[in-house]
């Protein structure tokens, strides 16, 4: 007996139906060959997941009687199923191996994604701190009225920064400048608090990976918060505009000038 006929009776072997001349014919060449023998256990499997594990429910009468009827006719051709089930079983078994695992991945590689923007957005933030720290000249326009400040960005930039607090004695405004985050224009307002200087960085938001989850409230607004090259960060986006704010100030009085701004 071949394979292809072995495995043609591998349901009836495993449930005692064949007669006992066919039964040791299949149960001698089984013996003997490796792939029939891994497949004969996979028919096993399957059939125990369908008629043990799935839930059971009583059949009807009739149902029972239709049964009767065809066990009593004699045997007819085996289905296209029954043929092509012992190569199509290990080929399913796969392809739900794959379902399962095709969005675990691709969450992981999106997830990385998005830590590794927004980690590029709060090194951005702490580069441009550290260009008016290093600059000789970090302002264009120095003025501690914002009235006066924020006309001046006007035909420097291709949008109008919103920045609602104009200092105060605990957070003196110093001036702004145009400076850049990532690949647009921004406005670079500086700010102070004692001998720190803090820099708050507004721009376009559209096409960047904002952060969504991890976020901080800060008076009206939610912020990602973090810290990079001993400086904190604050981010966060309110409509069309993204602000970054950056000092080496202690996080609780850069979150007070934060609502501040927020206001």
């Amino acid at each position: 007996m071949i394979c292809a006929d072995v495995r043609l009776h591998l349901l009836d072997y495993q449930q005692g139906r064949l007669p006992a001349a066919v039964h040791g014919e299949v149960r001698g060449h089984l013996d003997g060959c490796a792939e029939c023998s891994r497949a004969d256990a996979v028919e096993h499997e399957l059939t125990v997941a369908l008629e043990q594990r799935l839930p059971q429910h009583p059949s009807s009468l009739a149902l029972k009687r239709r049964l009767a009827r065809q066990y009593a006719a004699p045997p007819a051709e085996p289905s296209w199923w029954r043929r092509a089930r012992p190569a199509l079983v290990p080929a399913i078994a796969v392809a739900g191996i794959v379902l399962v695992a095709a969005p675990a991945f691709y969450y992981g590689r999106s997830a990385a994604r998005q830590a590794s923007e927004r980690a590029g957005m709060v090194t951005e933030a702490v580069s441009d701190h550290l260009r008016v720290l290093s600059s000789q000249r970090p302002l264009e326009v120095e003025s501690g009225a914002l009235h006066q400040v924020k006309p001046w960005f006007e035909g420097r930039l291709d949008f109008a920064p919103v920045v609602p607090f104009e200092g105060d004695a605990g957070f003196p405004l110093k001036g702004g400048a145009v400076g850049y985050f990532r690949d647009r224009k921004a406005a670079v307002f500086v700010y102070a608090r004692r001998l720190h200087p803090i820099t708050l960085v507004v721009f376009r938001a559209d096409g960047l990976a904002w952060p969504a989850r991890d976020l901080t409230p800060i008076g009206a607004l939610s912020a990602y918060a973090t810290s990079e090259r001993g400086f904190n960060v604050l981010l966060w986006r309110r409509g069309e505009l993204g602000y970054a704010l950056v000092s080496d100030l202690n996080d609780a009085e850069l979150r007070e000038l934060a609502a501040k701004l927020a206001s």
